[in-house]
């Protein structure tokens, strides 16, 4: 079986969030797993392409509307990500030093012309091929229109038997351009033109919920609240639920390993507390913090969909009562929780380490130095820090929703890996913080508790078992 993966983004080659990382390990299990899948994404004017030897694979030119785009398909050489990568060059579009966002921070205002343009250099290539993969398989709003290309668009009428797979990774994001810009997509039958309407716009995530052939989520709780809350597309949801599941993501354990990460100072032997204690030292070298003490992390987008806003308000609410725990932040985004966390940074030195900063390395190294992550997000369709977390001995506080509602059990449970929080109030996180800070104090116990989640499986062996499952009913 042959899977053809179309995605923005794919690490290491490119990420901006959990879509890269999602495609830059699935794929390769699903190798593993003898499944040969294969990864097409835009070539960015980005470090990593820039050390890596292409070869040329095809190229064509197409006009959108009167503008005539040139493109070039080149495959990086040996393989490095253990799957086939292709890239699409398109001059003027993609040769930039971001994915939606140049260096400065600024986004790009040209995303509709630069999507369409992805879509078609991507099925003008495949219109090509005299032996077809087995499903194309999109990730997105930035590939939506495929499928509908795929099956209403006669430049591309020898593909319309070909299925086609969606997976939503953030219904937040649609994509959505008005009708005013139809003149950008290959010529279609206008009877047809319903499949690719909501609200009365061109909308690709909701174009592709109609007319792919399985559509994926990637957690089942999140399949369920798009049905109840998806920004206006509920109904599409249901309606379209007969074709619709949600499978979990899983991570890449051979690159999330504290036995081996060359990313953390000490990597785990046999002592989880020594190991723990070990990385706190060394994240905590130079600084008032203190490495008995529990500390509490959060690492990602400074963006109110992740409930950051919560953070510092939480933090201050902790360390004004006195509760015993200390905080690590590492992230960027909005620019007034950047503020507030710097600001918390100089009134509780001791006692908070704020990183405003995206940083790889750090990130490994924080997680094997917390005792607890917290993921107060106001939405989560999977959330993978909480499985990093686990991973690495930390105990997840989670908003009980999406995928961290499938993913962590309270730890009320005999079983339990976490600590669940139901509603998203100050009070609600503190007392979350307080149960922490309790489970701490019992050694026995939390040392019990890091073991049996460091135990957890995952990893993408199960997750990528489903999606092979699904793919084989398209056959």
């Amino acid at each position: 079986m042959n899977i053809l993966h179309v995605a923005a983004e794919c690490y290491p080659a490119a990420k901006t969030g959990g879509l890269g990382d999602i495609l830059g390990s699935l794929p390769k299990y699903l190798n593993k797993l003898g499944v040969n899948s294969s990864v097409v994404m835009p070539k960015y004017k980005m470090p990593w392409f820039q050390k890596q030897k292409f070869s040329s694979v095809y190229g064509g030119n197409f006009y959108m509307g009167s503008e005539n785009i040139y493109f070039h398909i080149e495959q990086v050489e040996d393989d490095p990500l253990g799957f086939s990568l292709y890239t699409i060059d398109i001059p003027g579009k993609y040769d930039r030093d971001g994915v939606y966002a140049g260096s400065d921070g600024h986004f790009f205002h040209d995303e509709v012309e630069r999507m369409v343009s992805f879509n078609r250099a991507f099925l003008d290539w495949l219109s090509t091929w005299t032996d077809h993969p087995d499903v194309v398989h999109c990730h997105d709003h930035h590939t939506g229109l495929i499928p509908f290309m795929m099956k209403y668009c006669p430049r591309y009428s020898g593909l319309e038997k070909l299925p086609s797979v969606f997976t939503i990774h953030n219904e937040r994001y649609q994509g959505a351009f008005g009708w005013d810009r139809s003149f950008l997509l290959p010529g279609f039958d206008s009877w047809k033109s319903g499949m690719l309407d909501w609200n009365n716009t061109i909308n690709p995530l909701a174009s592709a919920v109609k007319c792919a052939w399985q559509v994926t989520t990637v957690s089942h709780s999140y399949m369920e609240e798009l049905k109840v809350n998806s920004f206006g597309l509920e109904g599409l949801f249901q309606s379209e639920a007969f074709k619709s599941r949600g499978i979990l993501n899983g991570i890449d354990y051979d690159y999330w390993n504290p036995s081996d990460d060359e990313m953390i100072k000490f990597n785990l032997k046999k002592s989880v507390p020594s190991y723990k204690l070990n990385n706190k030292k060394s994240l905590f070298e130079g600084t008032e913090l203190n490495p008995k003490v529990p500390t509490i992390s959060f690492i990602g987008r400074l963006a109110y969909e992740k409930g950051a806003d919560l953070v510092p308000m939480l933090i201050d609410h902790c360390l004004s009562y006195n509760m015993p725990a200390q905080w690590v932040v590492l992230g960027t985004g909005d620019k007034s929780m950047e503020h507030h966390l710097k600001q918390l940074s100089k009134r509780f030195p001791s006692q908070s380490l704020i990183y405003i900063a995206y940083d790889e390395a750090l990130a490994h190294q924080i997680y094997a130095s917390s005792d607890f992550i917290i993921m107060p997000s106001r939405v989560e369709p999977c959330g993978l820090n909480q499985m990093y977390a686990m991973r690495y001995g930390t105990v997840p506080i989670v908003h009980n929703i999406g995928g961290l509602k499938d993913s962590v059990t309270d730890i009320e449970a005999n079983d339990g890996s976490g600590i669940k929080v139901e509603h998203l109030s100050i009070n609600d996180l503190a007392h979350a913080v307080y149960r922490a800070i309790k489970a701490f104090e019992d050694k026995k116990s939390f040392n019990a508790l890091r073991k049996r989640i460091m135990e957890l499986d995952f990893s993408w062996d199960h997750s990528a078992q489903s999606y092979i499952k699904m793919y084989q009913l398209l056959k």
